[in-house]
């Protein structure tokens, strides 16, 4: 088994109870009860299309037998199964977007997929919500040197 980080976004339509679902949607992923969830965090939009609305964001951590690929296609089908379309617009809104942050310590570049998560470091909108469940994986030079400040952590829970 691997413990593994993912990161959730939502913002489009009802952001918290998107994330919610996603995670939800994880457990037949998931190979044991482990279970971290970070707080939510609001945060602004990051490259995103003019007027694109602010995201619901947050971090899990979840032990899985999958492989990474295995791992990166059964979120990638959480994903369309919760009304992300297959073809869309770089950074384009979206009701839910789960990337994978890290797989262990597997340092892995494949098609479609590296871990670990190549602008994790650079991005406050998951290294804050990282920060409150895996510190130790959050280098403390890092969090003050991000280019987003706009995250601001919220009354919203991912425990339903």
């Amino acid at each position: 088994m691997a413990r593994v980080g993912i990161s959730l976004g939502s913002n489009l339509g009802d952001r918290a109870s998107n994330l919610r679902s996603a995670v939800e949607g994880l457990e037949p992923i998931r190979s044991s009860p482990h279970l971290l969830l970070s707080p939510v965090f609001e945060t602004d939009p990051v490259d995103c299309p003019p007027g694109s609305g602010p995201f619901l964001n947050a971090v899990v951590e979840i032990e899985t037998g999958l492989s990474p690929l295995a791992l990166l296609e059964a979120t990638q089908d959480l994903e369309r199964n919760l009304g992300r379309p297959g073809v869309r617009e770089v950074n384009a809104p979206r009701t839910i977007d789960l990337d994978l942050l890290y797989y262990d310590d597997l340092v892995l570049e494949a098609p479609g997929l590296i871990l670990p998560h190549p602008r994790m470091f650079e991005r406050a909108f998951v290294l804050k919500p990282l920060a409150s469940i895996r510190p130790d994986l959050v280098p403390v030079d890092k969090l003050g040197k991000t280019t987003d400040t706009g995250v601001h952590v919220t009354r919203f829970s991912l425990v339903p």
